[in-house]
């Protein structure tokens, strides 16, 4: 076989793999619109904690399901019941978050888990660190929930 074929049958397998990669990440159940539940999430850890979820886990879940939106589809419902921050041990911390989340009638249970690298500055800056934490939770779970559904 000539290098150029070899070349040929590489950028067709390439292509073949990118065509797979993007029908993979539309397929899935269709979303019509997302809605965030956190009220036990509230109820259990407070604010700012609650607050920050809320703010940011729809905007994660759009982008994560962006090809999957469409008016025909079903209204996901994610309900975070709890976050964790795990104790900085050996300057990381294991961090969780968990809950539901439902389309119609179905629902299954949702959860991430991050690890966290803690710095220096993050004993003066506490709630900056922790913002970033719960940002970090909140991607892996929209990124998690985006496979599974």
């Amino acid at each position: 076989m000539s290098t150029r074929d070899s070349i040929r049958r590489a950028a067709f397998a390439l292509l073949a793999a990118v065509a797979c990669q993007s029908a993979l990440a539309q397929s899935g159940l269709p979303v019509r619109n997302i809605r965030v539940d956190v009220a036990p999430l509230r109820a259990n850890v407070g604010d700012p904690t609650a607050s920050w979820v809320q703010q940011e886990l729809p905007e994660q879940l759009a982008q994560a399901l962006a090809g999957r939106m469409t008016a025909q589809g079903g209204a996901l419902v994610v309900r975070i019941d709890y976050l964790t921050l795990g104790p900085i041990k050996d300057s990381s911390a294991r961090d969780n978050i968990s809950g539901v989340a439902m389309i119609g009638n179905v629902q299954w249970p949702v959860r991430a888990t991050t690890k966290y690298q803690a710095s220096a500055i993050d004993q003066t800056l506490v709630e900056r660190s922790n913002r970033q934490r719960v940002t970090q939770l909140v991607q892996a779970l929209a990124y998690w929930l985006a496979k599974d559904l």
